[in-house]
């Protein structure tokens, strides 16, 4: 079911039919980081970049 929200909406940025091959790398990463940064009811209206950001906080990352 995620996948397929997601996918709902990445249609609200692009229309079905939509050659990706056509945009530029900034193009998408707008569209990513717009994405990423809108409240989804499966993450208690938190943002997937502030819940990828709450669950990292004080987690060691290897270099």
């Amino acid at each position: 079911g995620s996948n397929e929200n997601t996918n709902g909406l990445i249609r609200d940025f692009y229309p079905k039919g939509t050659d990706f091959n056509t945009l530029s790398d900034a193009e998408l990463a707008e569209t990513e980081r717009l994405l990423n940064i809108r409240p989804r009811a499966t993450l208690g209206f938190h943002s997937p970049h502030a819940k990828m950001t709450e669950l990292i906080t004080g987690v060691a990352l290897a270099p």
